[in-house]
Parts: structure tokens; sequence; C-alpha cells
């Protein structure tokens, strides 16, 4: 079977069709999502050798990564929505070139200015890529066999990060950071080829519209209040860091009114009106918010308290991304028999457990401990993402995939960008910010009685995401109200 012919039943017609069996389809969104997740991890790894390689600023290195990020959060509704109007697999593909392109640019950067620069194109295909491919693994999958098909999703992303994590710490250690950016390219452009090969798009189009005042308004604001809160690491409060933040929340208040102005906005307030979707989403915001920080706060503690190298660091986490590859395809299907409802909100819980671990860690804590937390949050993790995943695209109407899809993203994504901010101003309350920052990126090392109270500093942001974990575990169990009234 080819062509349209090799939809699957209950797929609306008109959206994405593959060549062969659907697994084809998502072994390609597997791809993407993979290369996603090597970028993340890996450019964690580089960002000591990017400082020093380039002389980056210490207060402007971490926009190498929040930027990209930024990118993602502002474009994920849009170019879903451009998906929707000229083929989710057009976009898809599109994605996937102009990140090889970004890859290689940043390979060549040459100051400060140049590698951010090229960080946002690359940020740009890495939009147009995760917001369409849920929708794709949506068209090509019925609603009864979509958890499964978000576990697997979820193997692609724990692969990647741990392929991340390992070939970051050799490219770094032994060759050049310029090479974790090149080496995107050649599986960027298997993935392309493998693209065209497999999927296609078929059918009418959606006529829609992008919201430009919406996503300008809402870039300034995210942009405000990461400004102050980012410069908060690094320096006291001044001024222009108030400014900025009140600046940010009064644009954010604007967008609101902008967006219920608008026949087609950025952020579709019509889709909460369906049940379940505004607790799904408000629930991969704040897990967003406290899980993505993880990764920066126990770095941070392996790299200053404890003495660790970066690669060292990393490679005691690699046990809890195995362990989400291995458990994603059972969550999923779990979700598919019994619901998204109980193990989200399970993955939830158990992400709550991990952290109350790695607030134990201390000075003299052995570094097992390390291990068994990083397993029970990769538990905890790919519990909950493929259920919740499902529960959105289930809730939502099939003419609106890319949008909902996208909408994840973003509601996803600003948890991340801001989880990064919060991770590090919360830890660094008990030492001088200055010296915080340089732990987190790998150019200094702490002893004795100041690494000490650091690790006290690390314990209070451990908490604090515990405390934004259990708010989306509330909304999260929420939605088995909600069903069954």
């Amino acid at each position: 079977m080819t062509g349209r012919d090799a939809s699957p039943p209950g797929v609306p017609a008109g959206r994405t069709s593959v060549n062969g069996h659907p697994g084809l389809g998502l072994a390609v969104v597997m791809t993407g999502v993979m290369i996603a997740a090597v970028d993340t991890t890996i450019v964690i790894l580089a960002l000591p050798e990017i400082e020093r390689g380039l002389r980056v600023s210490l207060s402007s290195v971490i926009w190498v990564i929040i930027g990209y990020l930024l990118v993602v959060t502002l474009l994920a509704s849009q170019v879903g929505r451009l998906g929707d109007m000229f083929g989710r697999v057009r976009m898809y593909e599109t994605g996937f070139v102009v990140f090889i392109v970004g890859s290689a640019l940043c390979a060549l950067s040459w100051n400060e200015s140049s590698i951010i620069i090229f960080r946002l194109i690359q940020g740009v295909g890495g939009a147009l890529v995760s917001a369409n491919s849920g929708a794709v693994i949506a068209d090509l999958f019925p609603p009864e066999r979509r958890g499964r098909a978000y576990g697997f999703n979820g193997i692609g992303w724990s692969l990647g990060a741990v392929l991340g994590i390992v070939l970051g710490g050799l490219i770094v250690t032994y060759v050049s950071w310029r090479w974790i950016f090149w080496i995107n390219v050649p599986i960027g452009v298997g993935a392309v080829a493998l693209a065209l090969r497999v999927l296609h798009d078929s059918g009418a189009r959606e006529r829609r519209r992008l919201d430009v005042a919406g996503m300008v308004t809402v870039g300034m604001a995210l942009f405000g209040i990461l400004w102050a809160v980012t410069n908060l690491a690094t320096e006291s409060l001044n001024p222009t860091l108030l400014g900025f933040g009140i600046g940010g929340i009064l644009l954010l208040v604007a967008f609101v009114f902008i967006e219920r102005g608008r026949a087609e906005p950025m952020v579709h307030l019509s889709l909460f009106k369906i049940p379940t979707m505004s607790a799904s989403l408000l629930a991969a915001l704040f897990q967003g918010l406290a899980n993505y920080a993880v990764l920066f706060l126990v770095i941070m503690y392996l790299q200053g308290p404890r003495g660790l190298t970066p690669l060292h660091a990393s490679l005691l986490l690699v046990p809890g991304y195995v362990t989400g590859a291995a458990i994603g395809p059972f969550s999923g299907r779990l979700a598919d028999r019994v619901g998204p409802v109980i193990p989200a909100t399970f993955g939830l819980a158990v992400q709550v457990v991990a952290l109350l671990l790695y607030a134990q860690l201390g000075m003299a804590t052995g570094l097992w401990l390390v291990v068994v937390a990083s397993v029970v949050n990769g538990l905890g993790s790919s519990s909950f993402f493929p259920a919740n995943n499902s529960a959105v695209m289930k809730a939502s109407p099939s003419e609106v995939f890319g949008i909902s899809s996208g909408m994840l993203r973003t509601f996803q994504n600003v948890g991340m960008v801001f989880s990064f901010s919060l991770a590090i101003l919360i830890a660094s309350r008990s030492i001088p910010r200055h010296i915080a920052f340089a732990i987190f990126v790998g150019t200094a090392k702490l002893h004795g009685h100041v690494a000490a109270v650091f690790s006290e500093g690390l314990h209070s942001a451990f908490y604090a995401s515990m405390g934004f974990l259990v708010l989306a575990a509330l909304l999260s169990a929420s939605r088995g109200y909600r069903g069954t009234r």
C-alpha cells in the first residue's frame, strides 16, 4: 500500500500519508526528536569550551541555550499553523533543512554575536520539526494507538540525550566543540532523505493566518522577563532589571487582550474550552518548569561541590535516560488502555520522589544516589510525556492538530525556558551569583565550607521544583474529576 491508501483507519483523510507501514513514518519522527535531544544535552557539555573558544562573556553564554529555546517557544504554535496551511510533512522537512543550515553556521561561528544569532536560526528549524512532529503522529495513528506511538517517540528523545552526553563529552574532550554542531549535518541529511521517501502530504489545506502581532508581543514579554531573571543570576536587582521585568509582565497582559480580539490568535483560547485541554497544557508547562532544571542543578552539584568533569558528571545521568527509553512504550500503551490521567499523574508523582532524592545530596553523599535519582526521574518522565501528549491530541479536533501540537510545545517550552533561569537564580542565593554561574558553565569549582553552603542552595532549588511538580500533578489528576463529571 502506498500514498493515500496507506493512511490508517481513524485518521482524517487529507493530512499525512506514508509509503508502507505507519511505523516507518514514526521512525522518521523519532529521528527528528533524537537530533533535537542530542543538540540539547551536547551543547550543555560544550558551554565552557564555547565560552573560552569564542571569548563569550559569562553573562551571555547562557543565551546560547535560552535563545534557542525562546525561538522554539515563540514559533511553535505558528509553525504548527503553517503545517495546517501548507502540509505538515512539508514543514517538517523544511525544519530539518533549516536546522542543518543553522548547525553548520554554528560550527562556523567566530564570536559571541555569531554563535547566538546562528543558534536562533537553528531554533527556527527546531520549532518546525518539533511543532509538526506531534501532528504527524496524530495523523498516522488512530486515537487508541497514539499513546504507544508517543511512547516510542520518547525512545528517540532518551537515545538522543544519551548520545549527546557520550558524544558531547568525547568530542569536547578530544576533538573540538565545533563538531557538536557539524555532527548534526550528516544525520539531518539522512533524515530528510528518509522523510522525502516515506512521508507525504495529501488532501486539502486549511486556510489560516499567522498572528504576527501576538507573536511579537509575547516575544518581547518573555524576553523582558527572561532578561531580568537571567541577569539576576550575575548581578543585583537594579532599576534596569526591574524595568525589564515589569515591562515584560505588562506586555503579557497586553498579549491576552490582543489574542481575545484576533480571528486566528497565536494562543487558541477556544481550545481551553475543550474538557481536559487546559489541564493538560498547564501540566506540561509546570512539568517543564520543574524538571528541565534538574539536569542543570545536578550538573552544577557534580561540577561544583564534587569537582567532577562535565563528561563524568553527565555519565552519571545516563541510566535515567536509558530507563526512560525502556519504559516509554509501555507507558504509552497503558495510556491507550486506561486513559492518560493515571499514567501521567503517576509519572509526575514519581518525579517528585526523584527530586526529593536529589535534595538529599551533600558533600559526603555517595554518587550512587545520583544514579538512583536519575533512574527514578527517568521512570517518571517516561510515564508522563506519552500520556500527556496523547491526552492533548485526543482532545484536539482533527482539523487543528497542527495548532494543538504547536500549543503543547509552546507551553512545554515556556516552562523549560524559565526553568533554566530560575534554577540558577535560586541555587545562587547562598554564594556570590557570578561564582554560581561560573560553576554551572564549568569554569569554576568549589571546596570546603563554600561548597557545603552552595549545596544547601541547590537543595532550595530542588524543593522549589518539587512544588511546581506537585501543582502539575494536581492539574493532571483534575482531568479524572472532569471526565467523571
